[in-house]
């Protein structure tokens, strides 16, 4: 009997072997989040899977909002009540059926945290494990981990300590420290902000000759009349002969009430409450005149004590062959990984392993130019992306989802064969693979591919094709009839009006660079990631008079911000429905007096459950709508402002064009979003539901109304399909042609060769780059292929 039973367990039963491999598909049934139209579809598990279609067509939808989320969601109810307290808590996604899921990682393009004391070092392990380094190899020995760490401030303390004991009170004295390794002078930012007094006052004049030069201090208001009627000085007297001690109560003095024309004031020395009145808040959110004279008035200087490093003189002085943490820390990570690699130290073999491992996978992955202590908010959406991966690389797990959100964003054409074979690697150790990707060079590795269309928002969100690359090619969808679009080599190139002159420019990694950039022309600046680019546009060409830079930092916004609020179109809507109905603007204001009392202007009604997912129920007041009903009586060209919303920007173009409802400063606002292709979108979607590349493109549609002569544009093609980089060559060109000079930072060879002037920067990356190796025409680059960039861009031309 015991052998039948030992035989049996040997050799399952055939059907038992079949049902488990029935679970080969992840198989999605009805899917309706954000614009998918109950789309149904069948995922292989162990394969790489590429989902395209135009911007906007629902492939984050689909794999993001629908696969990642149900997975990460059905993970978190595997804990129990307490801990899912402590996690975000996420809602069931719309969709009827979704079976077969594994656990999913997601690798998305949310940049890194902005904090200030956040570096690529802090963001992945790889600071956590030099600093338990340096706590067991370090000479002198100084302390534990913490007494590396810039984010740990030292501190100590003494006192007495009341405490039961055997039901009497007693009480004891104690002591404690912690030694932590943050600069006390900038608290462990590594710059330290100084205010130019210059910029406060003019110091040959007294108070009484207005000599404050605050915006909101000058014209004899009440913030003047303190500082002159205060009684600390004669306010007949000019600054410049102030004593000492008037000049620290002048500047400095802590806050002492007083009575000032008979009304009780405080009274501050100017530094500290123009610190708390103006430095205090965020940049973007300042009126301009006050952010003009806050760009003015501070300046940002690396930290005299620890010189930028950081950390306190303690940490900085123990070492480990003659390197201290902040050297380590300084160092490209590539040459960090070889003297890793030198160390051998028996009584931290482990760590030492995963730390070489961690540094190696940096270089692998092409970040092998960065540094440790280079500032999280600094790395840009591609590289943000890429050291997220970092982390994955190493990893044993098998039989997992891995989520991929555009992985070559910001890779030169050369970088990505690398991430292809990463990304393949992945897939050989039995993952599954799912990537939203628009470059061709990765959609022809894809095993499986599925395409969304055909249009983008409410034009898009069905699958127009599965299959194979072959089969993608010949279906007649449009990125089939795009798939093999290659840009020609312009044959005439404009001739510039002007040249602006960069000379000896040093920021980051480039090495006195002098450069002379044509004006009037489309110039393209190239190079592999990490080569100098983005350090020569932005570090050399400082955004101000003239200068209209639009770089990829992230669009902020709450699911109240939407297209018409983010680009202003709202304030001319709103004053044109004020003036047709003899009423207040704020009135057609969702976030003000208009609001829906019911649901404050959101349109849903939130109930938070604590730890299961929170539910959002449309209002039934305002059915959505977000506005009282009073509000919905008043009318303009026969629409309420909830109508006016709901339009697409293509007909609300046509709607404030012409006809009783002209608006032109609406008009022009909406003709710069149609320009940018952008038609398909409502004016009230939530910004929180737009994708990477429709907020690239509202980006640059809102800067396109500033004032300037020269556009800078860091890699506007992020988050584009092929179709739509056509249209962007010809807003580009339509910029140009207008008398406009720009300048773009690009990787994609259809810009390249669209170019009137390419300059490119390498021959590497990190210290191996920060060289102009090319400057001349696209035709010039071809014809030499002296550069990585031109082979690349020969190959893609099929010259």
């Amino acid at each position: 009997m015991s052998m039948a039973t030992r035989t049996d367990a040997k050799s399952p039963a055939p059907h038992a072997a079949a049902a488990a491999d029935s679970h080969d598909l992840i198989r999605v049934h009805g899917a309706r989040v954000n614009n998918l139209k109950d789309v149904t579809i069948e995922i292989p598990k162990r394969r790489l899977t590429v989902f395209t279609g135009v911007s906007g067509s629902g492939k984050s939808s689909l794999v993001f909002d629908t696969i990642a989320a149900e997975s990460q969601r059905l993970i978190n109810e595997t804990y129990s009540a307490f801990v899912q307290g402590f996690m975000p808590t996420l809602a069931r996604p719309e969709v009827d059926v979704l079976d077969g899921l594994t656990t999913a990682i997601i690798v998305d393009q949310q940049r890194l945290g902005a904090d200030p004391r956040s570096t690529v070092g802090t963001a992945t392990d790889a600071n956590a494990m030099l600093r338990i380094l340096f706590s067991r190899l370090g000479k002198p020995h100084i302390g534990s981990p913490k007494a590396f760490s810039f984010n740990v401030a030292s501190i100590s303390g003494a006192g007495a300590v009341t405490m039961e004991r055997g039901g009497q009170k007693v009480k004891e004295r104690r002591s404690f420290s912690i030694t932590g390794g943050m600069c006390p002078r900038c608290e462990g930012r590594g710059a330290v902000t100084d205010l130019d007094l210059t910029q406060l006052y003019d110091d040959s004049k007294s108070l009484a000759e207005g000599a404050i030069t605050v915006p909101g201090y000058t014209g004899g208001g009440w913030n003047s009349r303190l500082y002159s009627e205060s009684g600390f000085f004669d306010p007949q007297k000019p600054i410049r002969r102030f004593t000492k001690k008037e000049l620290h109560d002048f500047l400095h003095r802590e806050p002492v009430r007083m009575k000032i024309a008979g009304i009780n004031m405080t009274y501050e020395g100017l530094i500290p409450r123009i610190q708390k009145s103006m430095l205090a808040k965020d940049r973007e959110g300042m009126q301009p005149h006050i952010r003009e004279f806050v760009d003015r008035a501070v300046t940002f200087t690396t930290c005299p004590e620890c010189d930028g490093t950081r950390l306190n003189e303690g940490a900085r002085s123990s070492k480990i062959k003659r390197i201290s943490i902040a050297d380590a820390c300084a160092m490209q990570i590539s040459d960090l990984a070889e003297w890793v690699r030198g160390l051998d130290e028996p009584s931290v073999a482990p760590l030492l392993t995963a730390l070489r491992q961690a540094l190696d996978s940096f270089v692998e992955i092409g970040l092998g130019y960065l540094s440790l202590n280079r500032p999280a908010s600094t790395l840009s959406g591609g590289e943000a992306q890429r050291v997220k991966m970092v982390r994955h690389l190493g990893s044993s797990l098998t039989d997992v989802t891995y989520v991929f959100d555009e992985p070559t964003i910001g890779l030169h054409p050369h970088d990505i064969q690398r991430m292809n074979d990463l990304l393949l690697r992945l897939r050989d150790k039995g993952n599954t693979v799912l990537v939203v990707e628009h470059k061709p060079e990765t959609i022809a590795i894809a095993d499986h591919i599925v395409d969304l269309g055909p249009g983008a928002g409410t034009a898009g969100g069905t699958v127009c094709f599965e299959g194979t690359v072959e089969g993608l090619r010949t279906g007649g969808t449009i990125t089939g009839r795009h798939f093999d679009d290659r840009a020609t080599v312009k044959e005439s190139v404009r001739k510039p009006t002007g040249t602006l002159e960069i000379r000896g420019a040093t920021t980051h990694n480039l090495r006195g660079v002098d450069v002379d950039i044509p004006l009037g022309v489309l110039a393209v600046v190239t190079g592999v990631a990490g080569s100098g680019k983005s350090s020569l546009v932005h570090g050399s060409i400082p955004a101000g008079e003239g200068v209209v830079s639009v770089d990829q930092g992230a669009i902020r916004g709450s699911r109240r911000s939407n297209p018409a609020t983010y680009t202003g179109l709202l304030d001319p809507i709103r004053k044109a429905f004020a003036k047709a109905n003899g009423v207040k603007p704020a009135l057609f204001s969702a976030n003000s007096e208009g609001a829906c009392p019911t649901c404050n202007g959101a349109g849903v009604i939130y109930t938070d459950l604590a730890m299961m997912a929170g539910v959002a129920t449309t209002c039934e007041e305002c059915e959505g709508k977000r506005f009282e009903a009073s509000v919905l009586d008043y009318h303009f060209g026969g629409r309420d402002i909830s109508e006016v919303l709901a339009m697409s920007v293509t007909e609300a173009e046509e709607f404030f064009g012409a006809g009783e409802a002209h608006t032109p400063a609406a008009h022009r606002i909406l003709t710069r979003l149609a320009d940018v292709g952008l038609g398909y979108l409502s004016l009230g979607q939530p910004l929180t539901t737009l994708s990477g590349g429709e907020r690239q493109r509202l980006k640059l549609a809102t800067h396109m109304a500033e004032k300037g002569g020269v556009y800078v544009l860091d890699e506007p093609t992020a988050g584009l399909h092929l179709a739509d980089v056509e249209q962007l060559l010809g807003l580009l060109d339509r910029i140009v042609d207008s008398g406009k000079s720009v300048i773009v930072v690009e990787h994609h060879q259809a810009v390249m060769a669209h170019a009137d002037w390419i300059i490119d920067l390498g021959p590497g990356a990190g210290h191996d780059g920060g060289k102009i190796v090319f400057e001349g025409t696209p035709a010039d680059l071809v014809a030499t292929r002296s550069t990585l960039t031109g082979e690349h861009l020969a190959t893609y031309v099929g010259a």
